[in-house]
């Protein structure tokens, strides 16, 4: 391989990078927003629908970056970030989800069946905290930073919280649909049929 090869193959893999990080960040922002208008409360009837659109979209994106090679940031420590006040969307999310926030989860289904407590709320705030941080290197014009931050932060955290979230979501969305009353059931079935 020549070297003017080589260059050519690294210029094509930082430009594919590239592409990958404003794929990332629009699909980061994209998430943030409809979590963020979740949190308003402007829409309650259609919250769960769009967290598990999002979580569902969300979780694409992290597949895609857990399937690449790991990136490697060109520095190699990253300056302490100043932390955004996450309160407000968590009392947000926290109103919202009221009642049915809790849930229990198995740690880690691979190496044991311990169990733990776990919060929709706060699965969503820990996955959107995670993707801001992202956004901001990319902000900034550092794109390889910010995917070394998706894909590393995917794997640590976000990307389970985000399953997590996802199957509770799931759950609570069959409840309300399949466990209805069956005298209700009947009479929707009867007045369907015969209009």
């Amino acid at each position: 391989m020549t070297d003017d090869q080589a260059t050519e193959g690294r210029s094509d893999e930082v430009d594919d990078l590239s592409g990958l990080a404003d794929l990332t960040a629009a699909e980061a922002s994209a998430f943030l927003t409809s979590v963020t208008e979740v949190a308003s409360g402007s829409a309650p009837d259609t919250a769960l629908p769009i967290l598990t659109l999002a979580l569902s979209q969300i979780l694409v994106a992290g597949a895609r970056l857990g399937a690449i090679q790991d990136v490697v940031p060109e520095q190699r420590f990253e300056p302490d970030a100043t932390d955004d006040d996450a309160d407000p969307l968590r009392t947000g999310l926290a109103n919202v989800f009221a009642g049915i926030d809790d849930y229990v989860y198995v740690i880690d289904p691979i190496t044991s069946s311990d169990r733990a407590d776990g919060s929709v709320t706060n699965d969503l705030v820990d996955v959107a905290v995670a993707l801001t941080h992202g956004l901001k290197h990319y902000a900034a014009g550092d794109k390889t930073e910010a995917l070394w931050w998706w894909q590393f932060s995917y794997l640590s955290e976000w990307g389970d919280r985000a399953m997590t979230a996802l199957r509770v979501l799931q759950s609570i969305l069959a409840h309300l649909r399949l466990d209805a009353d069956d005298e209700a059931v009947g009479e929707a079935e009867f007045d369907a049929l015969h209009p």
